[in-house]
């Protein structure tokens, strides 16, 4: 076992760290992101993924990394920015041994980085992982973590709708609007609950059959349609982006029939410009590291040990957060995720200058 790079480029990157990792008899090749520990140590989950190449694991977890500094920030969370990712498909190499692999390698960083779950990596595997260092958060309630982090993913979308909606109808409430979901995965379907709750009417779609027919037996008022062309041309007021990232793209920005964005996934707009597009068009696109924030939310709560009313209240403030940032965008003349960029580089500068401070 052993790193077999490691480099600290911030002129090339902005990174303050990238370690690359790897365990050739577990088959653990692994990338570890630090972007940002201004405010703290640096906290982003670990996503499993078979990626094409070391080229793309490295983008990934590069730009997952700085999104996380973002997220975090303006969630006023006391964390830098942070990420990993491990290049395999998790279906055929994840083992005890490999996690446990992995886990060593973050105790290596010494609190540096905190990990937690991501895409292909669950509760379970945090225990495991936890097994070997100290720095993992994303735990099963029996080792005394928050469990499934989407339940409060879903409260803080559903707490930037609420600020959405109001900013552009006059009221938190999505009641009577009509909001197209797209992916019904874990927060997914916490968000249609809420949705619906709200007295809205949804529409979905998903590429999972199980998770189709999850929706048309827990939830048979929820309207389904073929893909995701076939939902941003539907006539709705809301489009919730619930999947993989990208989703604000050339193809479907021109044709979405939505006022407003917001949605859970990670890196919606498919390429710098494309909020230009959508503030063009008057739609309003609330950033996505801004109102996805309540998993961090959640699982940094583990950190000082859990208290699910505690995490669930901070949470729901994702709601003046999002509020803050369309107010400063009005104010500014600038779409959404430039004035949250805004605002979370203000915050890392500011707060994060106090470190000059020497305590003895």
């Amino acid at each position: 076992m052993g790193v077999f790079a490691s480099t600290d480029d911030p002129v090339s990157t902005g990174h303050e760290q990238v370690v690359f990792c790897q365990d050739k008899q577990s088959g653990l090749k692994a990338i570890i992101g630090i972007y940002s520990t201004a405010l703290g140590p640096a906290l982003g989950g670990t996503r499993f993924y078979p990626y094409a190449s070391e080229a793309e694991a490295l983008a990934d977890v590069l730009d997952l990394s700085r999104g996380m500094a973002y997220k975090n920030a303006l969630a006023n969370l006391d964390l830098g920015g942070g990420k990993a990712v491990i290049w395999g498909d998790p279906e055929q190499i994840k083992s005890e041994a490999l996690l446990r692999a992995y886990g060593r390698f973050v105790e290596s960083l010494n609190g540096r980085y905190y990990t937690a779950c991501d895409v292909g990596t669950y509760v379970a595997d945090m225990d495991v992982i936890a097994r070997e260092t100290r720095y993992v958060t994303g735990r099963s309630v029996e080792h005394g973590g928050a469990g499934d982090s989407s339940i409060l993913t879903a409260w803080g979308v559903f707490q930037g709708m609420r600020a959405a909606a109001e900013h552009v109808w006059g009221s938190p409430t999505l009641a009577g609007r009509r909001v197209g979901v797209a992916g019904l995965g874990k927060v997914g379907k916490y968000l249609t609950a809420h949705l619906l709750d709200d007295g809205a009417e949804v529409v979905a779609t998903d590429v999972s059959p199980r998770a189709l027919e999850w929706a048309r037996t827990t939830h048979p008022q929820v309207t389904l349609v073929d893909d995701t062309e076939a939902l941003v041309t539907s006539d709705i007021d809301v489009y919730a982006p619930c999947a993989l990232g990208g989703a604000l793209n050339d193809d479907t920005v021109p044709v979405l029939r939505a006022k407003v964005v917001t949605g859970a996934a990670n890196n919606q707009l498919a390429h710098p410009g494309i909020e230009k597009v959508l503030a063009d068009r008057g739609i309003l696109y609330t950033p996505d590291y801004v109102v996805n924030a309540g998993g961090v939310i959640q699982v940094a709560d583990e950190i000082e040990g859990f208290n699910f009313d505690r995490a669930k209240l901070r949470a729901t403030r994702i709601f003046d957060t999002t509020r803050q940032i369309l107010q400063l965008a009005d104010d500014e003349g600038v779409p959404p995720a430039v004035a949250a960029d805004r605002l979370a580089e203000r915050r890392m500068a500011e707060v994060g200058r106090l470190r000059t401070i020497h305590l003895r």
